[in-house]
């Protein structure tokens, strides 16, 4: 008897103990927790492209520095608002099956309302190339987004990094990996997509729904 309530004394004290650790621990890390809160970085505001270049012009080493990390950057196309510009000016289909198809972007982002904006053959091997221009200032985590139903279902979304981009006069050009069209009987008919591009900011450059088929042929 005696043992067994020394024995149950330990467990009782050894439970304590446990429930004590427990909560210092949760203690401790609540207290971290807010402290890593507190330690958060403040970001300050954006600062024109223009006006980051011109600091320190007279320093070659530091000019130097920053042609490295920004590339060569084209004053004309750089303006006094720290907001970038991009213009996506055309997407290309390539395949080896055919000569390429251009697809211009209309300023009203509504590439053919009235029907299809493309068709595409069946079990076709293809490559998307976008080609873009970036003025004003550096975009940052420049992303494709693509994503395609077939009769109100879902088939495909695609999310593709394109890059950071310092202004340039001459476009870009960004090669997707290449692909391979869906064939058969139930791979063929239309299908609607919305494309967009955006950056690490989520701000939108480019938002287009269109419409596109797949056929047996090319057309």
């Amino acid at each position: 008897m005696g043992l067994d309530d020394e024995n149950k004394k330990g467990e009782a004290s050894g439970e304590t103990s446990d429930r004590e650790n427990r909560l210092s621990r949760m203690n401790s890390e609540s207290s971290l927790s807010e402290e890593d809160e507190e330690r958060k970085p403040e970001l300050g505001p954006m600062i024109a492209l223009k006006e980051q270049l011109e600091k320190d012009k007279d320093d070659e080493s530091l000019r130097r520095w920053k042609e490295q990390l920004i590339g060569v950057v084209d004053f004309e196309d750089v303006g006094e608002t720290p907001d970038p510009v991009v213009k996506i000016l055309h997407l290309t289909v390539r395949s080896p099956d055919r000569e390429e198809m251009v697809l211009t972007i209309p300023d009203d982002g509504v590439p053919n309302p009235k029907g299809p904006w493309f068709t595409i053959k069946e079990g076709s091997k293809y490559t998307l190339v976008f080609n873009f221009r970036v003025t004003n200032n550096i975009v940052s985590g420049l992303r494709y987004n693509n994503t395609v139903w077939k009769t109100g279902v879902k088939v495909d979304n695609t999310k593709a990094m394109l890059g950071t981009f310092s202004p340039q006069a001459e476009p870009y050009q960004h090669v997707m990996p290449e692909e391979t069209t869906p064939s058969g009987i139930f791979a063929r008919g239309t299908y609607s997509a919305r494309t967009k591009f955006v950056d690490d900011d989520n701000k939108c450059y480019l938002e287009i729904n269109y419409t596109f088929y797949i056929r047996k042929n090319w057309q």
